[in-house]
């Protein structure tokens, strides 16, 4: 337990120091023009914002019934039917990819998604 104890002393920190070495003294300042820390390497296989093919997608709406958080809605585009995926209610369980039959869903490795407007592009999919 001591040789344990006595290396973790001397090693460097496991956790990944994102996005700042340091807690800046303004926040907005530093999102403005400070040095931003690049995040981990994300994992193989990692499950971030969903990406959608529209001109794939043949309106099964078997990812509407399969999502849990009714994060996905119909819609009608120029006559055929497509979905709306709401970013912001997904859990990104992946069921919505695992089911599509023509595989237009696919989980991206995009994680960044704060925004301060929850009507943002960034947190809709169409």
């Amino acid at each position: 337990m001591l040789r344990q104890l006595f290396k973790q002393l001397f090693e460097g920190p496991y956790t990944n120091l994102f996005p700042s070495k340091r807690v800046p003294k303004s926040t907005s300042g530093f999102l403005k023009g400070g040095k931003i820390n690049p995040p981990v390497k994300v994992p193989e296989n990692f499950r971030g914002k969903l990406s959608y093919e529209r001109d794939k997608c043949i309106g099964c709406y078997s990812c509407i019934k399969v999502c849990p958080a009714n994060a996905i809605e119909a819609r009608i585009v120029d006559e055929k039917r497509k979905i709306r995926i709401h970013v912001a209610r997904c859990t990104f369980c992946s069921q919505c990819v695992d089911v599509c039959p023509v595989k237009c869903l696919h989980m991206t490795d995009e994680f960044l998604l704060a925004d301060y407007d929850k009507n943002s592009k960034n947190l809709t999919v169409e």
